[in-house]
């Protein structure tokens, strides 16, 4: 119990010596908790709105869809089929309102309400000859609302409403599970997320039909007595024939109308995961700086009979504290954060359901905090554990190694630069730790970058007739926020690096300003050594950040490497200069005759 204490008071006393640094390290770990929160409570979240739509909408169990309309008889009769709706006719169209081109489903309704399937009016009113009701989703995409004019293959209607459904995939998703119109779309400069849901009359919508858009497709609404069945159902009755019947169950489209909120946590959870590699490569740093600023303190624990084990015990206690505290904040912080990200979208009714709060969550975030600690903390306290008395309490860096053709080639380069060269290289372990957080910050950087170049590529904006999509507007709420807290943490440990640079290099500093240089090149030799490190990390990241922009958006092709991947490497090697300069500078202000009269730190 004594020897638990006697680490318990060391780790509290070695913290309240260096809060910035516990903080920082809380700040690491916090934000990775935080994000890894966010992407686990969001399962499921989008289950309550969709129910409920689905409760007032009158929703199917099944949705047919067939090549003629005398396929519905049979499905109709079919054992535990107990209401059904339609046939209905489902055109496809080409759709122009105020400078926008889109694709539409038109589905043919009757005036009357339905059995099965009546969509939820949200504005406006229902069907009528020459007035239509758009998707709620589709409409807010296209920006109109009941009384504003639309064409549909070249024929005007009027928007009567606007209504929500359960039966039939929302917009931009509307074609997930496919469309016959892409190909013909496309042709018309139209993707397959640019295609919505319209509801007008039935003989309105047969006029739409062309030699280009036919009417081969009606859609039949079925409710069962027991909708699990749903699922054998379609397959009992499902057909490889184009002519159908093909079918979709209330399953199927629950976890369409989730998409919205399913595509946050694929944004989510890689952002975890670059946030947790930053972590542990902040934590290292704060670590291994630690140790080269109190190597002797570690001489003398040893000195008074401490064993190695009690030397990495102090370490690994600190740490594992600090991680315990940040997974508590990182839980508390995601938990609350969680209702700000779970609103459905336009295409449901209702609220979503309260974040998921098991503790199999909290669990795993803990756990990887944990981890985060251990996985950066080990190998730096092992070291200290086994570094000899004599050599903690000399405390001497690891020297340069000296070679002619080097030497020879070093004596022709500037004072700065040779200055953070030989920094750089007497403490190899920061520097490829300081190289491993650049890569991990530029790798989320140009991730972020490719999907802005491809959705300008596929959305170019409303000026060029395209539509808003509101998967890509979360997206991009998700990035920037990821990005933000990338490059802060990125900042900071930046910062911190160059402060123990600085402090291991007080000496030395010292006494290279003795022999005739001056502050200005002292402080930028220390940034040098810094943006030294910093170049192979910022040139692997580009690659790496391709890598995973291929990984997060499946088939979709990352934009050529073009000048934005060069600025963002030079942008990166800009900003760590920048944010190491004022560290550099501070030291330099004392007289070298007082430092180098000192004793060593």
């Amino acid at each position: 119990m004594g020897r638990v204490l006697l680490v318990c008071r060391l780790a509290v006393r070695d913290m309240q010596r260096h809060v910035a640094q516990a903080v920082l390290l809380l700040l690491a770990v916090t934000a990775a908790t935080t994000v890894l929160t966010l992407g686990l409570a969001l399962h499921g979240v989008t289950s309550q709105p969709y129910q409920r739509t689905r409760a007032v909408t009158r929703g199917p169990d099944v949705v047919a869809y067939l090549g003629a309309p005398g396929q519905a008889a049979a499905l109709t009769r079919a054992s535990g089929v107990t209401a059904a709706s339609g046939p209905y006719p489902l055109l496809n169209a080409i759709l122009r309102v105020g400078g926008l081109t889109a694709g539409a489903e038109a589905e043919g309704r009757t005036q009357a309400p339905a059995a099965v399937d009546q969509p939820k009016l949200t504005a406006g009113s229902w069907v009528r000859p020459g007035g239509v009701v758009m998707e709620r989703a589709f409409a807010e995409a296209l920006r109109v609302g009941p009384g504003d004019r639309v064409t549909l293959n070249g024929r005007a209607f009027t928007v009567a409403g606007i209504a929500v459904t359960a039966a039939i995939a929302p917009y931009p998703n509307i074609c997930y599970s496919g469309c016959d119109i892409t190909r013909y779309l496309a042709s018309n400069g139209i993707g397959a997320k640019n295609i919505g849901l319209i509801w007008m009359t039935g003989p309105d919508a047969v006029k739409l039909a062309s030699a280009a858009t036919p009417l081969n497709t009606y859609i039949l609404n079925l409710k069962l007595s027991d909708p699990a069945q749903a699922p054998a159902f379609a397959s009992r009755y499902s057909t490889s024939s184009p002519a159908g019947p093909s079918f979709n169950t209330w399953e199927d489209l629950a976890s369409w109308y989730g998409l919205l909120v399913q595509d946050e946590q694929a944004v989510l959870v890689p952002g975890a995961v670059l946030l947790g590699l930053l972590a542990i490569a902040s934590v290292a740093v704060l670590v291994g700086g630690r140790l080269a600023e109190h190597t002797r303190r570690v001489g003398l624990l040893k000195a008074v009979g401490g064993t190695p084990g009690l030397v990495a015990a102090t370490f690994l206690t600190e740490n594992l504290i600090l991680a315990l505290i940040a997974a508590a904040a990182g839980l508390a912080a995601g938990w609350l954060a969680a209702p700000l990200l779970t609103s459905p979208g336009a295409a449901l009714l209702g609220i979503p359901g309260a974040p998921s709060r098991t503790p199999l969550i909290a669990a795993v975030v803990v756990a990887v905090a944990l981890a985060v600690a251990l996985t950066s903390t080990l190998v730096p306290a092992i070291r200290a554990a086994r570094t000899s008395t004599v050599s903690a309490l000399a405390d001497a860096a690891r020297p340069p190694k000296r070679r002619g053709a080097l030497i020879s080639l070093s004596s022709r380069l500037p004072v700065p630069v040779l200055f953070g060269l030989r920094q750089a290289a007497r403490r190899p372990r920061r520097a490829l730790l300081s190289a491993a957080s650049i890569a991990v910050t530029v790798c989320g950087l140009v991730a972020v970058l490719a999907f802005h170049a491809t959705v300008n590529q596929e959305l170019p904006g409303r000026s060029a007739g395209r539509l808003a999509n509101p998967v890509i507007a979360r997206d991009e709420q998700m990035l920037l926020v990821i990005t933000v807290v990338l490059v802060v943490l990125a900042a900071l440990n930046a910062i911190f690096t160059a402060w123990v640079t600085v402090l291991d290099a007080r000496h030395a500093s010292a006494l290279v300003r003795a022999l005739g240089a001056t502050p200005r090149q002292v402080s930028g030799g220390l940034v040098a050594a810094q943006v030294l490190s910093a170049l192979p990390g910022a040139i692997a990241g580009v690659p790496l950040g391709i890598v995973l922009f291929k990984a997060v958006a499946g088939n979709t092709t990352a934009p050529p490497a073009v000048l934005w991947l060069a600025a963002t490497v030079l942008g990166t090697l800009l900003a760590v200069a920048g944010v190491t300069t004022v560290p550099a500078r501070i030291d330099t202000r004392r007289p070298p005759a007082e430092i180098l009269q000192a004793e060593t730190a």
